[in-house]
C-alpha cells in the first residue's frame, strides 16, 4: 500500500480544528511525520459548500497517496471524500444518517468548542445532506472504522452495518467522543501508513 504523504482531517456538527480528536491527531502527525501535508479546515455549517471547499483544498493532491479521517458528520464527508477521490479513509463514529438527525437541529446552534461563537443551520442544509449522500455508493479505497457501542449520540449498529467492507473496531462502551482516542492514535496512524 503506497504511503500517505496527503492527510485531510474533518471535524463534527458544531465542532472545530480545536476538537480533542483533531488536535491528538494534528501532534501525532507533526511530531512522528512532518513531512506530511496536513489539512484540518474550519467546515461550513452548509454540507454542499463545505464538500465544495474541501473538494478545492484537495484537487491537487496526489490521489494514491492522501487519506482522510472524519468524525460524526467528518465521518459522513470522509465517506464522501474516499468515494470522489479513491483514497483510504478513517471513519470515527461516522454518522450514517446525517440528514435524519440533523433535522432535529434546524436553527441557531453553540460551537462546542467556544460556546460564545454560534452557526445557523438551515433547513436547507438538510437537503444538502440528503443530495451528498445519494452522490456514489461505497468507497472504493480501504477503510477503516472506529465505532463506539456506547456512543450515546448515534447508533453504533448503523455505523456498523454501513461499513461492512470496513476494518472495524467495535470499541465496547466508550462514547461519541471516544474519549480514549490516545489509545487508539497508533492504530489509526499505522492504517494510514503515513510517510
Amino acid at each position: 500500500m503506497p504511503t500517505t504523504t496527503h492527510l485531510l482531517y474533518l471535524h463534527g456538527f458544531r465542532s472545530s480544528p480545536a476538537s480533542a480528536k483533531a488536535t491528538l491527531m494534528a501532534q501525532a502527525v507533526a511530531q512522528r511525520h512532518p513531512q506530511v501535508v496536513w489539512s484540518c479546515p474550519q467546515l461550513p455549517p452548509s454540507p454542499r459548500q463545505a464538500m465544495n471547499e474541501v473538494a478545492a483544498r484537495v484537487a491537487d493532491w496526489p490521489r494514491d497517496r492522501m487519506a482522510v479521517v472524519g468524525s460524526s458528520l467528518g465521518g459522513f464527508y470522509a465517506s464522501w471524500v474516499a468515494r470522489h477521490t479513491g483514497c483510504k479513509s478513517v471513519l470515527l463514529n461516522p454518522a450514517v444518517f446525517p440528514a435524519r438527525d440533523l433535522a432535529r437541529h434546524i436553527g441557531s446552534q453553540t460551537q462546542w468548542h467556544a460556546p460564545e461563537e454560534r452557526i445557523y443551520f438551515e433547513a436547507a442544509f438538510v437537503d444538502e445532506l440528503e443530495q451528498l449522500a445519494r452522490e456514489g455508493g461505497h468507497a472504493p479505497g480501504p477503510e477503516l472504522a472506529l465505532i463506539a457501542q456506547g456512543d450515546e449520540v448515534l447508533d453504533w449498529r448503523e455505523m456498523r452495518d454501513r461499513y461492512p467492507r470496513a476494518h472495524q473496531t467495535i470499541l465496547p462502551g466508550n462514547d461519541h467522543a471516544i474519549s480514549d482516542f490516545a489509545r487508539h492514535v497508533d492504530g489509526v496512524l499505522g492504517f494510514l501508513n503515513l510517510a
